[in-house]
């Protein structure tokens, strides 16, 4: 997905008044202000409650529906392959936002940590804080390369400590 193309769709999403945040790839791109590899989707977060604005908008780009639905995560995908992964989240009274993962398991973004504010293809993003987007992308899988480098970078820009983790 190009820089263009995830800038665009943020737009439109904002335009119906769903404003996401960003995570994976993207959000990492986000947050280093630039882009730094080639992106297969583009992984939101989104308020629980939003989701049907969330859904009608992706709707009007083009995006079908039928892998899945909120409060879990799901994925959308348009005619030319292009994929969004979407993480609904519930706030709690305390600021956190919880995910509910397929595995039911729960998956807490700390109060703070949506705060984060990057750039892609000169719009302004929101997204993860580099602390939290560190954590999302070297936490609880084995990384390959690519996802080392990205870990890497995040930690040089933003002067964060490289975490050790399993390697693929």
């Amino acid at each position: 997905m190009s820089a263009e193309r995830a800038a665009a769709i943020v737009g439109r999403l904002a335009e119906r008044g769903v404003d996401v945040w960003l995570e994976g790839g993207w959000g990492i791109d986000a947050l280093l202000g630039r882009e730094t590899r080639g992106h297969d989707d583009l992984d939101v977060i989104v308020p629980l409650e939003r989701l049907p604005q969330l859904e009608a908008a992706l709707r009007e780009l083009g995006y079908c529906f039928g892998f899945a639905s909120g409060p879990l995560s799901f994925e959308v995908v348009d005619d030319e392959g292009h994929q969004i992964d979407v993480h609904p989240v519930r706030r709690e009274p305390s600021g956190d936002a919880v995910y509910l993962m397929e595995n039911g398991r729960r998956w807490t973004y700390p109060a703070g940590s949506l705060t984060g504010r990057g750039e892609i293809a000169d719009r302004p993003v929101r997204c993860l804080t580099p602390a939290m987007a560190l954590v999302c992308h070297s936490t609880g899988y084995a990384l390959d390369t690519e996802h080392q480098r990205d870990v890497a970078a995040l930690c040089e820009h933003h002067g964060l400590a490289v975490p050790k983790y399993q390697t693929a």
